[in-house]
């Protein structure tokens, strides 16, 4: 009988092509760096949550922000403008050593004081109001602030702000008690964290693997192993998929959904992104400061139409730029946004627009259906009388002063209108930086208020006007919310969860479980 049993065994799992506790996933892309502080990209926020965490942790199964301990226990504020927090004893990183107040106060100053310049973009656009971290105890550290801070938790919650080794970091590189931009690019290539995984390969642009950590703070880890491989080509990854080659491809399209799920092997799981597609518009332009230009372009794009044909209905077209996931900031009442052809021509003869060629430029294959979006936009453009080219490049174009327009995504980097809309256009942030949107003093009052209000009605109302303010003189147009999809065994169960932001493949416990193990 137990020698029936293993060999029936093994046949379910020759068929289903999933070994017990191991998966491989086929990514479209695969980050060149792992460092959670740096990065903010859409392929590298699907790598961290899996080894790293933060001091407050969150219910990723729900929309409501419910916030949980994690690597503190309890945190209270204790003045207007600062926050203790207590940290959890008895956690150890990947390489064995335990963590202390003073990991918790380098990693956040090292967002929180930066001089490496990736901290410093990424301090900028989201953590300016933090000013630093103190240690009152081994296991108590203190979080100091400008001024009083709405957004507490939320801000404590960032993937920036995930806790790295202080000792194992600084020795990287140069100096062992100092720490140096080689020893960050160095992390960023061997790095090191608390969470369930740690990474035990990692092949910059190519290859991720976790393996579970048996010293974890939490729950056990449910996978032994899990693989992350590169496979750019959709045809490729569905194939690898039939194969058995994965067990989980991500970055479906809509068109392609019917098919993997007649397979009855297979079956797919999907959302609509917590992420814009949009169309960014450089301000600066010499052909494009006419903001009148800018708006024909905008109001020309037929946003439905695409989403019919292009993510068949699944997508979420937006009349301002908001998300469920903002609770109460949530305003989808607000119409910045709209599809009007005949104002657009209107505006266009307004305008001092005399036939320029307007270049848009679009990656080949980072963003789903991205250059057959640009496509149709070139035609809706000619129809109202907009000169438009395509350009479908490799080459990042989007701090070029020469840029015009481009294919670009704005996620939800946390729930908030701050953390999608803000980070890109707050006043001095990474547009205004870059040359390509302005702001004067009356924006960046409507923005202070909007950012430090304690009273959501007063955050409403001043978010309504700057959304009144990109009508008028638009910097991007949101596309839509498209609907992402990951296709996979049917013996993995596994979904993207509510509460995260966008593209995390998420596999602590709790979040994915084979059927055979």
């Amino acid at each position: 009988m137990k020698k029936l049993l293993l060999t029936t065994a093994a046949a379910v799992l020759m068929a289903t092509g999933v070994n017990a506790q191991e998966i491989t996933v086929g990514a479209a892309n695969v980050s060149s760096y792992l460092d959670p502080g740096r990065d903010h990209s859409n392929v590298g926020s699907q790598f961290y949550y899996n080894a790293f965490d933060t001091l407050v942790g969150k219910n990723h199964d729900t929309l409501e922000l419910e916030w949980r301990p994690a690597l503190a226990t309890e945190w209270e504020l204790v003045e207007p403008t600062v926050m203790e927090f207590k940290l959890r004893e008895g956690v150890k990183f990947h390489n064995g050593d335990e963590m202390t107040a003073d990991d918790v106060v380098f990693s956040l100053n090292r967002m929180y004081q930066a001089s490496f310049a990736p901290y410093v973009v990424r301090s900028k656009d989201r953590l300016g109001n933090f000013a630093e971290a103190t240690k009152v105890d081994d296991h108590t550290v203190r979080v100091r602030v400008e001024r009083e801070e709405p957004l507490w938790e939320t801000l404590m919650n960032l993937q920036q702000v995930m806790i790295i080794p202080e000792d194992y970091t600084k020795a990287l590189s140069g100096d062992p008690n100092v720490a140096e931009d080689g020893d960050y690019e160095a992390f960023s290539l061997a790095p090191i964290g608390t969470g369930p995984y740690r990474v035990s390969e990692f092949q910059p642009g190519e290859k991720v693997v976790y393996t579970r950590f048996d010293d974890f703070w939490g729950d056990k880890a449910p996978l032994e192993t899990a693989t992350v491989i590169r496979i750019p080509e959709t045809a490729s990854r569905i194939t690898a998929l039939k194969t058995g080659e994965a067990d989980i491809v991500t970055n479906i399209a809509p068109d392609q959904l019917d098919l993997i799920n007649a397979d009855p092997n297979l079956k797919t799981e999907g959302s609509a992104t917590a992420l814009f597609h949009v169309m960014i518009m450089n301000v600066n332009h010499p052909h494009l400061k006419d903001p009148k230009i800018r708006q024909a372009m905008s109001l020309s794009i037929d946003r439905d139409l695409l989403n019919e044909a292009l993510w068949l209905g699944k997508a979420v077209v937006p009349s301002t730029h908001t998300m469920k996931e903002m609770g109460a900031l949530h305003q989808p009442d607000l119409v910045t946004f709209e599809y009007d052809p005949e104002k657009a021509k209107a505006l266009l003869a307004e305008s001092s627009y005399n036939g320029e060629e307007i270049v848009f430029d679009a990656f080949p294959v980072y963003y789903t259906n991205g250059v057959l979006a640009a496509q149709a936009i070139m035609e809706m453009w000619a129809e109202v009388g907009i000169n438009g080219k395509l350009n479908v490049t490799e080459e990042w174009t989007g701090n070029s002063p020469d840029l015009m327009t481009r294919s670009w995504s704005n996620p939800m980097y946390f729930a908030d209108p701050f953390g999608s809309f803000g980070v890109m256009w707050a006043p001095e942030g990474p547009s205004e930086g870059a040359g390509r949107f302005n702001t004067d003093e009356d924006y960046a009052a409507l923005w202070e208020k909007f950012r430090f209000s304690a009273d959501v009605a007063d955050r409403n109302a001043a978010y309504a006007k700057l959304m009144d303010r990109i009508k008028q003189d638009p910097p991007v147009l949101p596309l839509y919310r498209p609907f992402e999809s990951w296709a996979m065994n049917k013996a993995v169960n596994w979904a993207p969860k509510p509460g995260h932001i966008p593209y995390v493949l998420d596999f602590r416990a709790g979040s994915i479980s084979l059927s055979d193990s």
